[in-house]
């Protein structure tokens, strides 16, 4: 970690726009993202770095130890990254998924069945308690994608809640941030305040994240050390029980208006409904282009 290159930390700030593009969509995680891309250990153990005994460092042993110890260039990089893509591809995002709903969940379907694969493949060992957690985080992953969402005030400690529980979500692979605060009823909320610069919303995210994501990371941490295989288990179940929320191919139950909010009620469906239909094709392309993209950065993992 001491000896990166400008162009390595160039590098982690693209996964960190990666990390930040998924977490725009509801169902896609930038947990899974950071597995893929092979930076998720890291990730979790620089959060666990901000602690007590670091500030100790800052304060005994001066800035330089501190960060070093911190590890602060792969998490400034990181931020910068997701920061660049929550600001400026919001809006894209949001048109895609409101435009061009099915070739774009199509795309995130293959990217996301394709982790289930690569998260899988890193298991050394497939025990009878891996096996049986797995099923578990299979079944409890599909269990939150069929809740129906809710809806909030937008008051201020409300948003904070969000914002911790969101960050949980996002730091698990499988279970998106978003998605969580769609369930939460915040979704909305908090991409407008993106768009329309509301900063006493962000803030309120912001620091609702922050002391989420330092709570949660001692635990992963902790996990990861001692029972990383069972982990891993838990994990790819999460990831592939999250499939559900993503399916392309959907019927509209319900529209619910509140205020100026719109919740939509919705059904998976057989996309052999769409046969004749341009998009069927489109959408089949580029769900093979995710569930390719991910086998291509494994490989250029794995040459580097």
């Amino acid at each position: 970690m001491e000896n990166r290159k400008f162009k390595d930390y160039v590098f982690i700030t693209l996964k960190g726009m990666a990390m930040g593009i998924a977490e725009l969509v509801p169902g896609v995680s930038g947990g899974t993202i950071a597995f893929v891309t092979g930076i998720y250990e890291e990730f979790i153990t620089s959060i666990n770095n901000v602690n007590l005994h670091t500030l100790k460092v800052l304060k005994n042993e001066g800035f330089v130890s501190f960060w070093k110890k911190l590890n602060g260039n792969f998490l400034v990089a990181l931020l910068v990254g997701m920061l660049i893509s929550i600001f400026s591809l919001s809006k894209v995002i949001a048109w895609l998924l409101e435009d061009h709903p099915i070739p774009t969940w199509a795309f995130f379907f293959g990217l996301v069945l394709a982790s289930v694969i690569f998260v899988a493949k890193s298991i050394n060992q497939w025990g009878v308690l891996a096996i049986f957690l797995f099923i578990i985080g299979t079944a409890s992953a599909f269990y939150i994608t069929t809740l129906p969402p809710s809806t909030s005030t937008g008051s201020l400690p409300f948003i904070f809640f969000s914002g911790a529980i969101a960050i949980c979500a996002m730091v698990l692979p499988g279970i998106s941030g978003s998605f969580i605060l769609v369930l939460l009823g915040s979704y909305k909320i908090v991409l407008e305040a993106v768009n329309d610069k509301n900063f006493s919303i962000i803030l309120a995210f912001a620091f609702g994240a922050i002391f989420g994501v330092l709570s949660f990371a001692r635990i992963l941490k902790w996990m990861f050390t001692n029972f990383k295989d069972v982990t891993l288990a838990v994990l790819t179940g999460f990831i592939l029980g999250s499939l559900n929320k993503i399916w392309p191919w959907k019927n509209i139950i319900e529209i619910i208006q509140i205020g100026k909010k719109e919740i939509i009620i919705n059904e998976n469906i057989s996309p052999f409904a769409f046969v004749g239909d341009n998009q069927l094709s489109f959408a089949i392309v580029t769900a093979i282009i995710g569930f390719s993209l991910i086998f291509i950065l494994e490989k250029s993992a794995f040459k580097k």
